[in-house]
């Protein structure tokens, strides 16, 4: 009979998404938390909190810049001031026209020009107040112009005023019995600009009345040639600056309270689709630590599947569940391969109690002799057991540590063949290898793989008897490289096709039992998928055909990625 090592298939019922079923983890009881817990985490989500906050401070910074850098009053007051001089100016050439170019004039005086009538004749501006002075300073005529209505029915500005109130409250608490300053008028601060007026010159006031309404004024010399004999003086209504400005406000604080109440929505979506998804997948992992702590009762860890989303939280859920799986997995594996360990000691230790028991009745000194060689096949079969299984649990971390290097595999090949061939010849093994010339470069762990190759090669001599063949040869195929081991011997069982990479499968010729522990092809399955590669067995006959037909030997095939 023919020998294979194989290795025990693991049954993994480790199952992802809703397959998994467990009483503590079911769907039901995932929709149930949900439902409790809803799409408002604002008390149980940090993450949820931080994503409003953070989206209302940019709000609040961008509109707090644009109320200090107050562009709208900037702009408003940049207008009435010109259209303030404007009038002015105009009114200042009504009076020149009539002011006769060489002869002493005096806007007090009876010179035939009546300023006051000259003034009342003019159509003002809305909000306009206009003083026209001597060159003495003296008023010599005044008029405004029809009033500026500053309430208007869609003008309201509640959030305005409401803040308006609040600051100057809060102003009145921080500063108490505060003084009042008294507000200016429009004729003061067109009096204040009688001393800056020159030829060519139109200087500009600013005032705060009592109400603490802003009023402009502006002044423009009335001129004789290149003398001043009078000056009009033009005043803004109180407060139709602060108003429009007002206005302006109200506008882009509703937009404001609009904008907030949308980013507070659309953070509150962000964070159910961001702070709920990933609230779901550390509760799940919390369940495994509480588990693993003896807090819950034991049971599957159910990761939920949220790889159907294109996102960083879609590859975390898949990452998470690729962990959890791989570790049931190992977990699995760990448990069948502590029971396979148990079971193959169990057999040498069975014999060695069975010897030592007859060892105390036999008599005959051969019978001894026969026992002391059972006893010591026996130890030499639990050392060479206990030294394949260490071999074989550090296997994984060790191939984990390791860094892969690009080596090449031909080259590695004929050192392996050139060894073993002459031990193959030997014992009467003919040694065939038939290897490209050309270097194949593969990546990997190369003393790894050739722990693979010498275990295949070794494993074909043995089963080959005096005048047999092994045979080694290499194909390289687009992105495979295919390395084939052919022996002439008597081939593989047909039902031990499927079993022969089970770890602890050993079934080889009574002159051979116990030499081997039936790991080899198990490591060197493990190897090999490690690399990205498959590794099968097949028997070599005469005829596809006939495949009932006597195996002429056994093949095995590595393949590998290039």
């Amino acid at each position: 009979m023919r020998v294979r090592d194989t290795r025990h298939e693991v049954n993994s019922d480790v199952v992802l998404g809703e397959d998994w079923v467990t009483p503590e983890t079911s769907d039901a009881d995932v929709r149930r938390k949900r439902e409790r817990r809803g799409y408002l985490t604002l008390n149980r989500s940090p993450l949820a909190r931080k994503i409003i906050t953070f989206n209302l401070i940019g709000l609040l910074i961008l509109v707090g810049g644009v109320f200090y850098l107050n562009p709208f009053r900037d702009s408003l007051t940049e207008q009435r001031v010109n259209g303030l001089h404007s009038e002015a100016g105009l009114i200042a050439d009504v009076f020149e026209v009539q002011i006769p170019r060489n002869a002493p004039v005096s806007l007090a005086g009876g010179d035939g020009i009546d300023p006051q009538s000259t003034l009342d004749n003019l159509t003002l501006s809305h909000g306009v107040e206009v003083f026209v002075y001597d060159t003495a300073g003296k008023k010599v005529a005044h008029r405004s112009g029809p009033a500026l209505d500053l309430e208007t029915p869609d003008g309201s500005t509640v959030i305005t005023d409401f803040l308006n109130s609040v600051w100057e409250g809060t102003s009145r608490l921080l500063t108490p019995g505060a003084p009042d300053v008294p507000g200016a008028d429009s004729e003061r601060l067109a009096e204040a600009l009688l001393e800056g007026v020159e030829a060519g010159n139109a200087p500009m006031a600013t005032g705060v009345d009592a109400n603490g309404e802003t009023l402009f004024a502006v002044a423009s010399p009335i001129l004789q040639g290149e003398r001043i004999v009078g000056i009009v003086a033009a005043a803004s209504a109180a407060g139709e600056v602060d108003d429009l400005v007002r206005k302006e406000r109200e506008q882009v604080l509703q937009m404001f309270v609009i904008a907030i109440l949308v980013s507070i929505g659309l953070s509150l979506v962000l964070a159910s689709t961001i702070a709920n998804p990933l609230s779901d997948l550390a509760a799940a992992a919390e369940i495994g630590r509480d588990r693993n702590a003896r807090k819950m009762a034991p049971g599957r860890v159910r990761i939920p599947d949220l790889t159907g989303r294109p996102d960083e939280i879609g590859r975390l859920s898949g990452a998470l569940r690729g962990m959890v799986a791989a570790l049931y997995d190992r977990i699995d594996a760990n448990e069948q391969f502590a029971a396979d360990v148990a079971h193959e000691i169990k057999n040498p230790l069975a014999s060695l109690r069975s010897a030592v028991g007859t060892m105390r009745v036999a008599k005959r000194e051969d019978q001894r002799e026969k026992l002391l060689d059972v006893i010591d096949h026996d130890v030499r079969r639990l050392d060479r057991l206990v030294s394949d299984i260490s071999n074989a649990s550090r296997l994984d971390s060790e191939l984990v540590k390791e860094d892969e290097e690009q080596f090449d595999l031909l080259h590695m090949l004929h050192n392996l063949t050139d060894y073993l061939g002459e031990d193959a010849k030997s014992k009467g093994v003919e040694f065939i290898t038939d290897l490209p010339k050309q270097p194949i470069m593969v990546y990997g762990l190369e003393a790894r793989l050739a722990q693979v190759f010498v275990n295949l090669i070794t494993n074909a001599v043995s089963f080959c008897e005096e005048g047999d063949a092994v045979r080694v040869w290499v194909r390289k195929r687009e992105n495979r490289v295919l390395v084939v081991f052919e022996d002439t011997g008597p081939g593989i069982p047909e039902q031990a096709l499927t079993k022969i990479f089970n770890r602890f499968y050993s079934e080889r010729p009574p002159g051979q039992f116990g030499d081997h522990s039936g790991l080899g092809l198990a490591i060197s399955k493990q190897i090999v998928e490690a690399h990205g590669g498959v590794i099968w067995a097949e028997n070599i006959r005469p005829t596809d055909a006939d495949i009932t037909s006597e195996p002429l030997g056994a093949r095995f095939v590595v393949g590998l990625p290039v």
